[in-house]
């Protein structure tokens, strides 16, 4: 006989059965010990009895399995068909379904989270195929429009060079646009893993510096630092250079020719801060809380070349350190922007 496919519903009956034969049993054996019919029929009785509860208890247990069954299916059925509804607990914590009632709770968790990330997803990753499509469209209808007309026209020598030279510079944004998205893409990725060490922050910023002086010189923007060359922080710094140079760039883009600069750094008990000021043209309220998003840029200052994708790299880096940044500002006083680094 195959136990798999003896059912619930047999084996009751064949239990029954079971009993049954051993009562007959019984009281066919007391009697010929006894021959006392009384006592036959005590026993009988006492053995119904027995039957009775034991029948009682196997229809309550075969009971609660169909309803446990017929929930569990629902339930499963209602997840498979992406109808997920949370599992309702038992009351009873010490039920014989308690423990699969509570794995099956813990699994509507699970995949509710990951139905969730999965929408996340998908929706970031529309939403960075429109930033992305948005970004290029500009630099690559002017690469077209240059590109026809030094094909249709006759063009002057001097009128060339002036073409080949916006091409140039549209074909740098281009370039800069994809290392950037590059970047971005390989650290939201978990591709590239920080290598935070303990080392000096002075080293690191200094870094950063040297990527924006020239820049600052040609607008004759003073920059001043203050950072003591002992502080260390718990940082990468490749990827922290690259945080610091894009608020860094920032601050000389949008601070007026002949303004200033001043980078200072001072350690506090759990962080490192490192406090970037301009004189620039400010930022409002209102913006300050958006002003990290990828590509975002305000209206006021799209005739700067840029992009929006600094702050928001500079953000994530910083983030993925666990640290953070802040920013306080007002429009035509200048910006400041703090980046906090664990200092252990």
């Amino acid at each position: 006989m195959n136990i798999r496919k003896f059912s619930i519903n047999k084996a009751c009956i064949l239990l029954g059965i079971l009993l049954l034969l051993a009562v007959g049993v019984v009281s066919a054996a007391i009697y010929l010990l006894t021959e006392n019919i009384t006592a036959v029929g005590y026993v009988f009785l006492f053995s119904v009895f027995v039957l009775l509860c034991v029948i009682c208890f196997v229809t309550l247990i075969r009971r609660k399995l169909v309803m446990f069954s017929d929930s569990f299916c629902g339930q499963m059925d209602d997840m498979l068909s992406g109808d997920i509804m949370q599992p309702k607990q038992t009351i009873e914590e010490e039920s014989l379904f308690y423990k699969i009632n509570y794995r099956l709770g813990r699994l509507y968790e699970v995949m509710q989270e990951n139905k969730n990330n999965i929408a996340k997803e998908r929706a970031d990753l529309q939403e960075l195929i429109s930033d992305i499509s948005h970004q290029v469209k500009t630099p690559i209808a002017n690469l077209k429009i240059i590109n026809n007309t030094l094909l249709e026209n006759e063009v002057p020598p001097q009128k060339q060079k002036e073409f080949l030279t916006a091409q140039a510079s549209q074909l740098d944004k281009l370039d800069f646009l994809m290392q950037a998205m590059i970047k971005t893409s390989r650290l939201e990725t978990g591709v590239i893993s920080l290598d935070q060490k303990q080392q000096p922050v002075y080293d690191t910023l200094a870094t950063a510096l040297g990527w924006i002086l020239f820049n600052a010189e040609k607008k004759q923007i003073d920059v001043q630092v203050e950072c003591p060359e002992h502080l260390d922080a718990r940082h990468d710094r490749k990827w922290t250079s690259e945080a610091l140079f894009n608020i860094l760039d920032n601050a000389v883009k949008y601070t007026p020719a002949g303004g200033q600069i001043r980078v200072s750094v001072e350690g506090w008990e759990m962080y490192v801060k490192i406090n970037i000021a301009d004189t620039g043209i400010g930022i409002s309220e209102q913006h300050q809380g958006t002003i990290f998003k990828r590509f975002y840029r305000e209206d006021a200052v799209h005739d700067v070349e840029g992009i929006g994708i600094g702050l928001y790299l500079a953000r994530e880096i910083v983030t993925l350190q666990e640290g953070y940044i802040r920013v306080a500002s007002e429009i035509g006083q200048g910006s400041t922007f703090s980046v906090f680094l664990l200092r252990k």
